[in-house]
């Protein structure tokens, strides 16, 4: 251990200039003295300026999309396919079974069915709608650059008669920068669905915020709620109004109805009292908040671009590596959980 702790250094140090976020798996970043001196609210505040930057220079957003980015960190988009071609993605996505993998959070589980290059031969539609160049660059303009999003069919099963609480419904912030996260819901969610919930506001960051952000990484590393060590951090809904943002809302939606948030602005499922299954294509997009430029991103590269998950799991299988993503063979997207 001690001769491999030269090389992990490195690898610690260069985890400050990039997208790493736990405190509990880099010593650097989550070392009190550092974060005293204002390690953790320097970075937030560098990649704050720098995703504003980045975004300056993106030209081809509309303006209303930009407008309510800009104002709630979110963009919301009813009957957003012509209905032949939503018609076409659910005969797609619910006519026939897909390779899927599974992952189990308390009372939820999360199906996943990736749509890479492969999946092209299934379902030809969901793949040119999940790439289609004008949603992802705004899922880049949200993300604060742009780049290649990962993309699949996701399926959020809720069991409340089951386990622990999810902890995907404490109000947090998936990181310490701007992201992107993106759904096209393929049915009606409401409210006793448990849709998503998002506080208006909450990607800016104020000064409030980012006097929080450093009480935060005093004490992230102890922290008894793993998730808040992992650098996503979890907040009361009470502390909204003292951090400038509008009380968290959920978002229920009517089905071809498609939501992009700022992961970055607080942000939880809403917990659901019965049973419930929804389904969505969805994207997500986090790269290094501290380069300068938009594009150059290496996930876009020849080979890699539409092949970033069959890429993952083949290295994860390869050297046997564990994941929390379970692989479930072949099933219906709305299919019962297999976990």
């Amino acid at each position: 251990m001690k001769i491999m702790t030269p090389i992990h250094a490195v690898g610690w140090a260069a985890g400050v200039f990039g997208a790493e976020k736990s405190f509990l798996a880099n010593p650097i970043l989550g070392s009190r003295r550092l974060n005293e001196l204002g390690l953790h609210r320097a970075r937030v505040r560098a990649a704050e300026r720098m995703a504003r930057f980045r975004r300056s220079m993106l030209r081809d957003i509309p303006a209303e999309d930009r407008a309510a980015y800009d104002r709630d960190g979110f963009v919301i988009k009813e009957n957003y396919l012509p209905p032949d071609v939503f018609d076409r993605v659910r005969a797609e996505v619910f006519g026939q079974s897909h390779p899927a993998r599974e992952m189990r959070q308390g009372q939820t589980v999360t199906r996943m069915i990736p749509l890479t290059h492969a999946a092209k031969r299934r379902a030809p539609e969901t793949v040119r709608v999940a790439h289609d160049r004008a949603l992802n660059r705004l899922a880049g303009y949200v993300a604060g650059r742009t780049g290649a999003p990962i993309h699949f069919i996701q399926t959020v099963i809720a069991e409340p008669q089951r386990g622990p609480a999810d902890p995907q419904t404490a109000l947090h912030a998936d990181t310490f920068h701007s992201t992107s996260k993106f759904w096209l819901f393929l049915h009606d969610v409401t409210l006793e669905d448990g849709p998503f919930m998002f506080a208006p506001g909450s990607h800016k960051l104020t000064p409030e915020r980012l006097k929080w952000e450093y009480e935060q990484s005093l004490t992230a590393k102890e922290a008894k709620r793993a998730h808040h060590s992992f650098g996503s951090f979890r907040v009361g809904a009470d502390e909204m109004e003292r951090f400038g943002y509008r009380p968290p809302q959920p978002v229920p939606v009517k089905a071809n109805t498609l939501v992009i948030a700022d992961t970055y602005g607080f942000h939880a499922r809403t917990p659901s009292s019965k049973p419930t299954t929804r389904v969505e294509v969805h994207g997500h997009m986090r790269r290094n908040p501290f380069t300068p430029w938009n594009g150059l991103d290496i996930q876009a590269l020849p080979g890699v671009k539409g092949r970033q998950m069959d890429i993952y799991f083949a290295w994860l299988d390869y050297w046997n590596k564990p994941t929390i993503w379970k692989d479930v063979g072949e099933v219906m997207a709305d299919a019962p959980a297999a976990i």
